[in-house]
């Protein structure tokens, strides 16, 4: 087969593979998020998702628009018909706003801290402080050992869910920066990333996915009712609004239709009433009295 021959059968085949893919739903994990749909992606075969993560901006999940340089990340571990059920691995926030913390006459001190939950879940933390001003090294180390205290007693007593919840809505950078302010002022305490390292016990809260799939169908018919009744309204409105036109116009056609037979001469009004069948004899005011009956 010629070169070219062969190139425009490997395109053929190309495109047949990916006809062969189709859309399957991504869900955040039941607990916290309720399976909230977090976006969409293509596949062949259920299997090959599995294991695939997932980054969304944190603004996209609950709305906060101070986190928008929180990326936060989910891995595919299930798949359920169409929906890709996922767990949360993480999060990290963008390099950029890290970048833009650092700066010449600040001390940067950052760690790495493995953590072992109340439920067993391994995660491993790397917290970020920037002081308002040079710091030395002695100073540096108990700032850390105090953050690795906290992140350690924090972990050591909480559950991964509600572990989440102190790293992404700021609880636990702010514990750690009233501990570390005791040596000397921060400017910032961030935790710069987190990363599941292995899972642990699985518990779940929340609704099913068949109770989410429910919901969804009845807030779809419910919006295409309301959808319905406003396409009704707008109808019956469109309808009157001709109704109006249309008597608009027949009092203009009824006013144009009335004639004045006093601008005629006697000839035309003669004429007219040889058309309709009448007398013609008589005066002009005779004439005129008898088209207006």
């Amino acid at each position: 087969m010629a070169k070219g021959a062969s190139a425009r059968a490997a395109a053929r085949k190309q495109r047949d593979k990916w006809k062969a893919k189709r859309w399957y739903t991504i869900r955040a994990p039941r607990t916290p998020w309720s399976f909230r749909v977090i976006g969409e992606t293509l596949a062949e075969e259920p299997e090959q998702l599995i294991g695939r993560n997932y980054e969304v901006i944190q603004n996209e999940l609950d709305g906060d628009f101070s986190k928008m340089h929180v990326k936060v990340v989910f891995r595919v571990t299930d798949v359920l018909g169409n929906d890709a059920i996922t767990e949360f691995v993480g999060h990290e926030l963008l390099k950029d706003h890290v970048r833009r913390q650092v700066r010449r006459d600040r001390g940067k001190i950052d760690d790495t801290i493995d953590v072992v939950t109340e439920d067993g879940y391994y995660v491993r933390f790397k917290p970020l402080m920037i002081s308002r001003a040079r710091i030395k090294a002695s100073q540096k180390q108990q700032m850390r050992t105090l953050a690795r205290e906290v992140i350690l007693t924090t972990g050591a007593t909480s559950t991964w869910f509600s572990l989440q919840a102190s790293m992404l809505d700021g609880t636990l950078e702010t514990k750690i920066k009233d501990a570390v302010s005791k040596i000397q002022p921060v400017r910032t305490v961030v935790i710069r990333r987190t990363q599941l390292i292995q899972s642990g016990i699985l518990v779940e809260d929340g609704p099913t996915l068949d109770e989410i799939h429910a919901q969804e169908k009845e807030e779809s018919d419910a919006a295409k009712s309301t959808s319905n009744e406003l396409e009704i309204e707008d109808s019956e409105v469109s309808e009157l609004d001709n109704a109006e036109e249309s008597e608009e116009i027949n009092e203009e056609t009824n006013d144009s239709e009335v004639i004045d037979y006093s601008s005629m001469t006697v000839a035309q009004l003669k004429e007219l009433l040889k058309e309709a069948g009448k007398p013609v004899s008589g005066k002009k005011s005779d004439l005129i009295d008898r088209l207006n009956e």
